[in-house]
């Protein structure tokens, strides 16, 4: 079996990747490179792994992908060269209401000193990359894989920094064998609801339950958007089943709702769900942002500013190379508006539990 190394364990996506190339015997030992600030975290997340593939190996290095060589010792720079044939390359800031400076130094540069790492591996086998497919930035209309397009703006320093950093893991294609993943809004699993932090579409979720005694809920303007909102488990059975697959060296691939639904058929799925009326009426938008546009009513809502851009954005994403490397694996997005109950009952288990709740800036 073959050595693989990670970064960004032990978030979310990183250890569902994990469990699964356990469960498909990919990989026997498995270096993960842990902020020390995270070191905790991730010895409880290596051990709960462990419990369950008591015959497979996590080995947790200290270190900091924003420095040079990683911040590793030369010869533990040495004995990864010696022994990784996989890199699976997933940390960065997500949030979508981050400064510049910080996502610039975790996704561009920290991806830059990822990249200067995986240069010097002699026994790679692929370099698996994360994105987004946010990496459009403002462009609409239909999306394809094979473009890298810079667009005319950004709606967020994520999308920038994200788009930055795949550009250079793009440029790497012509001589390592690269797969670059772009995920859709990532939720929880379709079949449990099991997820670690309510963000993306749980913002939504947070200001209707915060809103559901009111006797009347509105939409939120008239969008004709619909949002890509994909779970956790087709990602990481997709990401797995590429990295061992051959043709899909060199791709960019976008693992990202093929049937996404409309914004206003999700609201109002959600607003059922949770308070078993319908909405009515509309608040106009620029009414929200400008609420929104008010700490005190984000906080109470529980909504970043900036999620409100993606209720409006009118773009799709071309899955042509997604749907070609996946069509024999079995492996499918669940549909989103029948896996809300499960979604919503994980959330109503646990919103009160201020772990899962992102500090609204």
């Amino acid at each position: 079996m073959t050595v693989a190394f990670f970064t960004g364990f032990p978030g979310f996506i990183a250890s569902r990747i994990i469990r699964e190339a356990f469960k498909k015997y990919h990989y026997e030992r498995i270096y993960a490179i842990v902020l020390a600030t995270q070191f905790d975290k991730a010895e409880k997340e290596k051990k709960a792994i462990l419990t369950q593939f008591p015959d497979r190996e996590i080995v947790l290095i200290e270190g900091d992908i924003t420095l040079p060589q990683l911040d590793l010792s030369d010869e533990t720079i040495i004995m990864l060269q010696d022994q990784v044939e996989v890199v699976w390359h997933l940390a960065a800031i997500y949030d979508l209401a981050v400064p510049r400076p910080i996502a610039w130094k975790v996704n561009v540069h920290g991806t830059e000193m990822m990249n200067l790492f995986v240069e010097e591996l002699p026994h790679l086998k692929r370099y698996m990359y994360f994105s987004t497919a946010y990496v459009a930035g403002t462009r609409l209309g239909n999306l394809l894989e094979t473009e890298l397009v810079r667009p005319d703006g950004f709606k967020n320093f994520y999308e920038e920094t994200k788009f930055e950093a795949e550009l250079s893991v793009d440029m790497l294609k012509d001589r390592l064998p690269v797969t670059i993943i772009r995920p859709g809004i990532v939720r929880g699993d379709s079949k449990t609801g099991e997820t670690i932090k309510f963000d993306g579409p749980y913002f939504l979720l947070n200001m209707i339950d915060r809103l559901k005694k009111l006797p009347i809920l509105p939409y939120i303007g008239h969008s004709t958007s619909k949002i890509n909102v994909v779970p956790v488990d087709y990602i990481f059975e997709a990401a797995v089943y590429l990295s061992e697959l051959e043709e899909a060296r060199g791709t960019t691939v976008h693992l990202t709702d093929p049937n996404p639904h409309p914004v206003q058929e999700v609201y109002r799925a959600f607003v059922k769900e949770i308070t078993g009326k319908t909405p009515k009426g509309h608040i106009p938008l620029n009414v929200a942002q400008a609420s929104l546009g008010i700490h005190a009513i984000r906080k109470k809502l529980g909504v970043e500013y900036e999620a409100l851009d993606y209720l409006t954005w009118n773009a799709s994403f071309d899955t042509t190379i997604a749907n070609t490397l996946l069509k024999d694996s079995g492996i499918k997005c669940a549909d989103f508006i029948n896996t809300i109950p499960t979604m919503i009952q994980y959330y109503e288990e646990h919103k009160n539990n201020q772990k899962y709740q992102i500090e609204i800036k």
